[in-house]
């Protein structure tokens, strides 16, 4: 009862410091910042607070948290624009969101999916803050509850969503989820430092590869490539559907879907560094699992959006959770938040324990400003969706080199290196194969981004269950298999037995046609020798570094192992079985006027150019020759289009404190910026 007593006054004391105008307006321009950086691909909450850490220093403290969980709060929101409008996540969370709302924009129904979106992610965010008031009084016993066993199971959970996305042929899902995991064990493994399908010749595949290449290469290039080689607008018609009150309306049909995916941000949202990469991928699982008919999914139904949706926003109160009681990061971004919090007034304020007994009102200001700013975020957002939706009716040929010009600035900022916009362009084709033959690009990427989670959870699982078990055989038992872990088991198990009977429902690619064996076995064949190749070489590290070796040794046997019998299915099989899907076959790839390696030839050109001159000023030959030649626009709309372009793209640089990628010239000639 004393721990209410203190908290009812503290309540009452954070709307006393937020309900100052002066509070308000940086909360409005917090949010209005998350707006625009969420629009762009690739860039997120992280990019967008590194933006405010320079203005934290010595700033009174309620007003610099206002302008923070104004960002982070609204992120998760903005970035649907990108995942609905263009086919590209807006960032790790957003990337579920693709699978239903894109198909939905292509049909003309991009202002309903976006309406959609905004108010799930309202509720999401709200019921977010919600928890996090009663978790800041009750959570610590719950997180401290979660040990490594329990972290591991909450992986394994996530990775058991590959069976509901695994489609039509589950082996192949299972192979695409493991083909994603070996390619995240790339680099020096954690645990001995061992390198694996990387060489010190070559430094940038050391320290593996980003997630936001990855998920741009993915998802983004292949339905950019996709779009283009069609020569039209994303929209088939300018119909943008019914608005945004159908939208609404939507959520509130699946309001109690709504409340389910929120209550799984949460929860998933307090395990530290899980939450933004996983959660939309186990809400979406979870949205088709409790879907009577689901041949809809990934061809534009309403609930694949309102599911991923609500949680993503939901993860933020739930990241808060240990950041705020523990000060462990939830997240990247939580781990600038901390950061930034150290840099406020004085700096005496201080996550964990501490903030909890000595300052409670800032902590409950920062739940009362995370649901204002998703309040004001989602009005904000509804009220331009109409207009930012009308950018599916123009001609995509118009936006592709536009787009180009972003994933590969966003692409750049993982690394700083131009090895990166070389991994963007290989995975990308890799994204390209996978969506052209239906191999499951969501269980690629689930499998891409549990892969460091998995290999660490389970490494440091077994080195204390072995001291356990020297203990004594129950004392081990006792550890490994906790009830929350034996719970954690069953749900996983019904997971997969439900997911595993439900796959061929889903069909995330849309409804792949089936050709000839050639091209669809060729492809088999080169993943194959991939995993094999990496085999090999996870077999070459010596066995006292066991502990980088038996991940991808375990991953990459199982995966082989899928492959080696989806190749004997396709053997065996006909030509036109399912196994055999091709988009080369029928439908809008097959028809388009434009040709793949034409198409992803401007790409190419781009990143070579950038190689010699430098990113800026290829990128205006880029765009000066793009829209004469592919768009065919007369040379006064190339130009203004292409000053447009390089204006923003300069701006949108210089407020992030961003470079550009150099070139050969800029290393034997000093220029200013933005040429250098």
């Amino acid at each position: 009862m004393e721990i209410f007593a203190n908290a009812l006054p503290a309540l009452g004391d954070a709307w006393a410091l937020i309900l100052q105008p002066i509070v308000l307006g940086y909360l409005i321009l917090g949010v209005t910042m998350g707006l625009a950086v969420g629009v762009f691909p690739g860039l997120g909450g992280i990019a967008g607070l590194s933006l405010l850490l320079p203005f934290m220093f010595g700033m009174e403290p309620v007003y610099g948290l206002a302008l923070m969980v104004g960002m982070v709060a609204v992120v998760p929101t903005s970035d649907t624009f990108a995942s609905v409008l263009m086919g590209i996540p807006g960032s790790s969370a957003s990337q579920a969101t693709v699978l239903d709302g894109f198909p939905m924009a292509k049909k003309g129904e991009a202002a309903r999916a976006l309406s959609a979106a905004f108010a799930s992610s309202l509720f999401g965010g709200l019921v977010g803050a919600l928890f996090l008031t009663a978790f800041i009084l009750v959570a610590r016993p719950i997180v401290l509850a979660f040990g490594l066993p329990e972290m591991l199971m909450i992986t394994v959970l996530g990775l058991s969503m590959v069976a509901v996305l695994a489609g039509r042929v589950p082996l192949k899902g299972l192979a695409a989820a493991g083909l994603g995991m070996m390619v995240g064990t790339i680099g020096i493994a954690d645990a001995g430092g061992s390198l694996r399908m990387a060489s010190y010749d070559i430094p940038y595949l050391t320290d593996g590869l980003q997630l936001v290449i990855v998920g741009l290469g993915i998802f983004a290039i292949p339905e950019i490539v996709s779009l283009l080689r069609q020569d039209r607008s994303i929209s088939e018609n300018s119909n943008l559907g019914a608005g945004w009150l159908s939208g609404v309306k939507d959520w509130f049909d699946n309001i109690w879907l709504s409340v389910r995916c929120s209550l799984i941000g949460v929860l998933v949202g307090i395990i530290p560094g899980l939450g933004g990469s996983v959660v939309d991928w186990i809400a979406y699982g979870h949205t088709v699992q409790t879907t009577k008919d689901k041949s809809g999914f990934g061809k534009g139904n309403v609930r694949g959006v309102i599911g991923p949706e609500s949680s993503n926003n939901a993860k933020e109160g739930g990241g808060l959770v240990p950041t705020l009681l523990f000060g462990i990061p939830g997240s990247g971004s939580m781990a600038i938040f901390i950061g930034a919090i150290a840099l406020l007034g004085s700096g005496d304020i201080e996550v964990g324990p501490k903030m909890l007994k000595d300052n409670l009102d800032i902590t409950y200001s920062i739940v009362w400003l995370l649901a204002l700013a998703n309040v004001f975020g989602t009005l904000m957002c509804i009220a331009l969706s109409g207009g930012i939706a009308r950018l599916t009716t123009i001609r995509f040929t118009y936006l592709a080199p536009f787009l180009f010009m972003l994933i590969s600035f966003a692409a750049f900022q993982s690394g700083q290196s131009f090895e990166d916009l070389l991994a963007l362009f290989a995975i990308g084709l890799v994204g390209i194969f996978l969506r052209r033959f239906d191999w499951s690009r969501p269980a690629f990427l689930i499998g891409f981004v549990l892969s460091n989670p998995v290999e660490k959870f389970s490494n440091q699982a077994f080195q204390i269950a072995s001291f356990k078990f020297r203990r004594g055989f129950e004392t081990g038992m006792d550890y490994l298999f906790s009830p929350i872990v034996i719970v954690l088991i069953v749900v996983t198990l019904i997971s997969v037995v439900f997911g595993i009977r439900q796959a061929k429902a889903i069909m995330a690619e849309g409804d792949v046609q089936s050709g000839s064996k050639r091209a669809p076995v060729t492809f088999l064949l080169i993943i194959t020798a991939y995993l094999v190749v990496a085999l090999l070489n996870a077999n070459a590290i010596p066995d006292f570094n066991m502990t980088d070796k038996i991940v991808p040794l375990v991953i990459g046997g199982i995966s082989l192992a899928c492959c080696l019998i989806v190749l004997v299915q396709m053997m065996r099989s006909p030509e036109g079985d399912v196994v055999f899907a091709d988009k080369e076959v029928a439908g809008e790839d097959a028809d388009a006027p434009y040709g793949l390696w034409s198409t992803l030839a401007w790409f190419a050109g781009l990143i070579a150019a950038t190689w010699v001159v430098g990113f800026i000023i290829a990128l205006v030959g880029f765009l000066i020759t793009f829209l004469r030649v592919r768009a065919q626009a007369g040379w006064f709309k190339a130009l203004i289009l292409t000053v447009c372009g390089l204006g923003f793209i300069c701006l949108m640089a210089g407020a992030l404190n961003r470079d550009f990628p150099p070139g050969l010239l800029q290393g034997a000639v000093d220029m200013p910026w933005p040429l250098k």
